[in-house]
């Protein structure tokens, strides 16, 4: 499943990837110039872009901790999963439950080099990682399949995934393909970028990603709940990251104050 590729040979650093612009917003090292040179321009429109990017990922912990402890649920399919950033999906799911299955799904060469350190689980449950196209939803879920058993609930995480798909692009229909193929008592957790909150700096991050090759779509509160359809949201609903469960978290916020542009939910299929 993780391919012996030589991924670096296909890294195309020539151009910006929304994967390594996130990773230099985190602070990590696996990104180049040109990711580190479009994270600048982004930052100097809208300063709290960082900031934005450690909530999702704050989220990204609350929700897999809920999903664990509260549902029982053991298995994970993470679509757009990034480069590795600890604590990982797997880390957090596998320390309450250590026969938690985890698949990694991602397309980016770059994730693909460093899916090893996505690939340190515990001995009782498994971790793998699918070089795969978000877009082909059958393919994953054919794939996936070799560690998934989809006849028990799994947790099916995109988290900050459709804001780069367009509906155009099918971004409702690959969501629906993939939860039609979960049992009951599965859920969907995803966080979306929006505009309702901070119009104007969203608009000028899209306009900075548009200028560095990269399409964003920022969706309002009903569209983004639209996605959740015939699902059961968990409380607190579709809300700001930020405001989602932050009674779960372990440590201190990073986030200080001020709104987060993105929305997140957690909801259960009956």
């Amino acid at each position: 499943m993780t391919g012996t590729e030589r991924a670096g040979r296909r890294i195309d650093t020539s151009k910006p990837h929304p994967a390594r612009v996130y990773d230099w917003f985190l602070g990590g090292k696996d990104n180049y110039p040109v990711d580190e040179q479009l994270g600048e321009q982004i930052t100097a429109l809208d300063p709290g872009a960082p900031r934005t990017a450690r909530a999702n990922r704050w989220f990204m912990q609350r929700a897999t901790r809920l999903v664990v402890r509260q549902a029982g649920i053991r298995q994970f399919l993470d679509i757009g999963t990034g480069i590795p950033t600890a604590p990982n999906l797997h880390q957090i799911a596998q320390s309450t439950a250590p026969d938690a299955r985890i698949v990694y799904v991602d397309n980016d060469p770059i994730v693909l080099a460093h899916a090893e350190a996505l690939l340190r689980g515990t001995p009782e449950g498994a971790t793998e990682y699918l070089q795969a196209d978000a877009r082909e939803p059958l393919t994953i879920l054919q794939q996936a399949s070799r560690v998934l058993d989809f006849d028990r609930p799994v947790a099916l995480s995109l988290i900050a995934l459709l804001h780069f798909i367009p509906d155009a692009d099918g971004a409702h229909e690959l969501v629906s393909t993939l939860v039609d193929a979960l049992a009951p008592g599965s859920c969907l957790v995803l966080s979306a970028m929006t505009a309702d909150l901070e119009p104007e700096k969203v608009e000028r991050g899209i306009a900075a990603y548009a200028a560095g090759g990269v399409t964003l779509v920022a969706r309002t509160h009903a569209e983004v709940s639209s996605i959740f359809k015939g699902l059961e949201p968990t409380d607190p609903g579709i809300v700001s990251v930020s405001d989602w469960h932050p009674e779960l978290a372990e440590g201190e916020s990073p986030l200080g104050d001020g709104p987060i542009s993105l929305y997140g939910g957690v909801a259960f299929k009956p």
